[in-house]
């Protein structure tokens, strides 16, 4: 069947799908969606890639890699919130999408519902127990801040410590709001708790973590999470004074203690100086007083205790009168003493015999050990003489000479190995330097000459390795395997002598034949 003609343009897939695209981005060049976030994911490409919608359509949106690391917001899945950008098409799959500019959440309560599920999250993983709160140091030497050196929360803090209690304070520069406000500080507290006692600078003793009032929006940073678990992990105490008493942020449950304003965290870190000095000389001035009543009390108890003992003279009268009784009967005791050792003498000097018989009797002791000492001697030598007699065949001739026989054949048996030893180890020598001569002969070049080749030379004994070294009329060495010659060369040809020239040698010449 014969098909009907028509005028009707026909367009390529490529070129209606372009025109689809222009149409669409001329109408909607500039959009503002309100929706839910859905599907969301973060290819290693870095774009983000995610579906806006309600209850009864979705529209995909794709924010590209460079745009979505400025926002100071990012979007979440299950979050409502506003985009901002231009449609398009994406011809690849025939379908159209928006590509964002910028996003932000539709209004408090959507930051308010990510907020306490975040809340409800982190609480669950244990990261706000008071168990694991800190106490605050009484007098802490060195405070860390945490916070813009620009604001006045800085100016606030450091003229509160100076009035209540001056100490060292060592400021840690960051930005308190937009997209690097929590990753700047998340790295000011691990690096304040990175420092050491070997550090240049001391490590702090407490760290406030400051900021003045704001929306919602101006202090998410410090309800993300990276700063949080930062919170949570430090070992050194911190104090959150973020915006005022009615802004509440993730990193005040987290913290150690929470202050209504950064005025009060400077307030809550020191004591007041002047009602320390005065509570100290208050507890100076008690002290002091409990020590003067504590003496007196103690003086009139000793004056009691005095009045009860007896006077030194009435303890030291009656030891006077034991003493004279006991110097009367001194006297009469030492004569009676004497009178009893007299008698005693005259007793034990009837017993008494005369010198000379000790003195025989003492002669009669010492003849008979004399006597025994004889015979212990005369004892001695017969068991000495035993032992000599069993020692002495040992000590014969005869086993010496049968001693010196076995040396000697011992020596006649090494004597003759020793010639078939050497005759081996000479022949095991010989054998080695044969070897050696061989491989030198076979590596030297005099070898190479007896085949048939030549060594030129010139008249200085350089070698001449190429043709483009030789010049005209110069002269040349050549060394063969049984004589060595000199030559001139031509221009063209080298020229031989007729006769053979036998060169003058001088007293330097090192056996090398030389042309004059």
């Amino acid at each position: 069947m014969k098909e009907k003609a028509t005028n009707t343009h026909e367009y390529s897939v490529s070129e209606i799908s372009g025109a689809i695209k222009n149409c669409v981005e001329d109408a909607f060049s500039h959009v503002r969606i309100r929706g839910e976030v859905g599907r969301l994911s973060r290819p290693g490409s870095g774009h983000i890639y995610f579906d806006l919608k309600d209850d009864k359509s979705v529209i995909s949106a794709v924010a590209w890699k460079g745009v979505a690391s400025r926002w100071s917001f990012q979007p979440e899945q299950g979050l409502e919130v506003i985009v901002t950008g231009r449609l398009t098409t994406f011809a690849g799959q025939s379908k159209y999408q928006i590509i964002v500019e910028s996003v932000e959440p539709a209004g408090e309560g959507a930051l308010m519902a990510l907020l306490e599920a975040r809340k409800k999250k982190l609480a669950l993983e244990g990261l706000f127990d008071e168990s694991k709160k800190q106490a605050l140091p009484y007098l802490p030497r060195i405070i860390g801040v945490i916070t813009s050196p620009s604001g006045a929360v800085i100016r606030d803090i450091i003229h509160r410590l100076e009035e209540r209690f001056p100490t060292n304070v060592i400021i840690w520069p960051v930005r308190v709001q937009g997209k690097t406000c929590a990753s700047e500080v998340a790295a000011a507290i691990k690096g304040f708790n990175s420092f050491d006692e070997n550090s240049i600078i001391k490590r702090p003793d407490l760290i406030i973590v400051a900021r003045g009032g704001g929306s919602v929006e101006d202090l998410w940073g410090f309800n993300e999470e990276e700063v949080v678990r930062a919170v949570a992990e430090s070992e050194i105490v911190i104090i959150s004074a973020i915006g005022h008493e009615t802004d509440v942020t993730l990193i005040d449950y987290a913290a150690d203690k929470r202050a209504p304003t950064p005025t009060g965290a400077a307030e809550i870190a020191v004591p007041v100086r002047i009602d320390l000095i005065a509570y100290v000389d208050d507890m100076g001035l008690r002290l002091r007083n409990a020590v003067q009543r504590f003496l007196s009390s103690f003086k009139d108890k000793v004056r009691a205790c005095a009045g009860g003992l007896p006077r030194p003279s009435d303890l030291l009268s009656f030891a006077r009168q034991r003493l004279d009784f006991a110097a009367e009967k001194l006297s009469a005791g030492l004569r009676s003493a004497k009178d009893k050792k007299r008698l005693q003498l005259a007793k034990i000097s009837s017993n008494l015999g005369r010198p000379d018989g000790l003195i025989l009797l003492a002669s009669k002791k010492l003849d008979t050990l004399s006597s025994r000492l004889l015979s212990g001697l005369f004892n001695a030598k017969q068991q000495k003489a035993l032992m000599l007699a069993k020692i002495t065949p040992r000590l014969s001739s005869r086993s010496l000479i049968k001693q010196k026989h076995d040396f000697d054949n011992e020596l006649m048996q090494l004597s003759k190995r020793m010639p078939i030893a050497f005759e081996r180890v000479k022949n095991d020598k010989n054998n080695q330097l044969i070897g050696f001569g061989k491989l030198l002969k076979s590596l030297s070049y005099k070898s190479v000459l007896q085949r048939g080749f030549a060594i030129v030379s010139d008249d200085k004994d350089k070698l001449v390795r190429s043709g483009k070294q030789v010049k005209t009329n110069q002269l040349l060495n050549i060394q063969f395997a049984d004589d060595k010659i000199s030559v001139i060369v031509a221009d063209n040809e080298i020229a031989k002598p007729k006769a053979k020239i036998k060169p003058k040698l001088s007293k330097k010449d090192d056996g090398q034949s030389s042309l004059f």
